[in-house]
């Protein structure tokens, strides 16, 4: 177990630090490089479980995968309909998204895979029957699921899938099938999601069309080959969103976080932090592969109480607890709504891999002397003047809810009362470097084993 005694912070947060690439980019990167014809590479992709797992995922289906002297990620393709049945169950170990897109991909396979899954996995179950729905074979297995086979010359048949749930996963799987599909896959979503395997897609000569909350992808009009490309994997926005939450935290900070994907679609943080009068800029460095990159500046600024909800918390749902971090220093009380398990698009409560609930944030804030409530879908919380309470928290193993705490504690208590926050372990996994960012950035906290 890791425990971080965190000191309150003497003097402002200073400095500008990278932020691990993200994973979510990682993945959708390797599995269409499994897919392509020729050796793709895949520049700065996370050893971290989504990523890691696609890797594993795509040597077990017959990608050649390795790792070159630059550290980057050669994988050689197999082409649409190259790969093979893997020789073991695929076991993605803690890579949730990895396990939910490689349904898709297998959907449309001649032959059986096996794939491990956690108990009462609801969302991969609702996956599962999106994909029967179109012709594919799922059926239970020991210790999780299988996909396949389709019959000898037959492929998946049209699909048009009206989700009310919103979920990203779900699309990107629906989206994958569509690959080995005979005709058109249309997906509607309440609000757009997280587009990243769209613009891929795109990037790549697949004939995907956007509008608004609708997607189709018409596999006629394409003559299924996916290029061979080098993708190099921005940062992670989430990540930076924790240095962004830090720097209004402690008073006269200043940080930069560098080579950030700032797709539109998961930066809701970004939009409610600016709507709380956040010091923030977004200097913006184009484009790569359809992703957008940039260098994001942030300080210290006073905040102001905001209600957020709709389309922008959708795209901040995974930022939720450090949206909640802003909004316990600023004046007045924040209503954020549509978010965790009462929201359209949220994960069900408890899902495996996909966060805190609303209610772990509340007892969190409430720790820190922070006056808070939570309910079906929304979480109110006043700010508090002066320095916050220090706390002894468990964060239980999750990441989000252990990097807030490390936040929050950096703005509590006084010089001889630092806060600990147990069970701390789950960062190194989210962002290796985090503790060692804060501390180069003027921070001061222990690690305790």
């Amino acid at each position: 177990m890791t425990t971080l005694v965190v000191h309150p912070a003497d003097r402002p947060l200073r400095g500008s630090a990278p932020v691990p690439r993200d994973d979510r980019l990682g993945l959708g990167a390797v599995l269409l490089a499994a897919l392509a014809e020729g050796e793709s590479r895949i520049v700065a992709a996370a050893r971290a479980p989504d990523t890691a797992a696609a890797m594993a995922a795509a040597r077990a289906l017959g990608a050649s995968v390795e790792i070159d002297a630059e550290g980057a990620v050669v994988v050689r393709g197999t082409g649409l309909h190259g790969l093979r049945a893997p020789e073991r169950v695929v076991d993605c170990a803690g890579g949730h998204a990895a396990r939910r897109c490689l349904c898709g991909l297998l959907a449309g396979q001649p032959f059986r895979t096996e794939l491990a899954a956690e108990p009462d996995d609801a969302r991969t179950a609702a996956i599962l029957q999106a994909l029967r729905a179109r012709g594919a074979a799922a059926t239970p297995a020991p210790g999780g699921f299988a996909v396949g086979p389709l019959p000898d010359g037959r492929r998946l048949g049209a699909i048009e899938v009206d989700s009310q749930a919103g979920d990203p996963d779900l699309k990107d799987a629906v989206l994958l099938s569509g690959l080995f599909a005979s005709s058109v896959t249309r997906y509607r979503e309440p609000a757009v999601s997280r587009d990243h395997l769209e613009r891929a897609l795109d990037a790549r000569g697949v004939p995907i069309r956007t509008v608004g909350p609708v997607i189709e992808l018409d596999p006629r009009r394409w003559d299924g080959k996916l290029p061979a490309l080098e993708v190099h994997v921005p940062g992670d926005l989430a990540a930076a969103a924790a240095l962004v939450a830090a720097a209004q935290v402690v008073p006269g900070s200043r940080v930069d976080a560098r080579d950030v994907g700032v797709n539109r679609t998961r930066a809701g943080f970004l939009e409610i932090a600016r709507d709380m009068g956040a010091g923030l800029d977004v200097e913006a460095h184009g484009e790569r592969h359809g992703e957008p990159v940039a260098t994001v500046h942030a300080w210290f600024a006073p905040l102001r109480a905001v209600q957020a909800g709709g389309e922008m918390v959708a795209r901040a749902t995974c930022d939720v607890p450090l949206v909640c971090a802003l909004a316990s220093r600023a004046a007045g009380t924040t209503r954020v709504r549509d978010a965790g398990a009462g929201a359209p698009w949220a994960p069900p409560a408890g899902a495996a891999g996909d966060g805190p609930s609303l209610g772990d944030i509340a007892a969190l804030l409430a720790a820190f002397g922070v006056s808070c409530s939570s309910f079906a879908g929304g979480i109110d919380v006043t700010g508090r003047d002066g320095p916050l309470a220090a706390a002894e928290v468990d964060a239980r193993g999750d990441a989000a809810l252990a990097m807030t705490a490390t936040i929050l504690a950096l703005g509590a208590g006084g010089p001889s009362a630092p806060s600990r926050v147990h069970r701390a372990e789950a960062i190194a996994v989210r962002y290796p470097k985090f503790v060692a960012t804060l501390r180069a950035l003027g921070a001061r906290i222990d690690v305790e084993s």
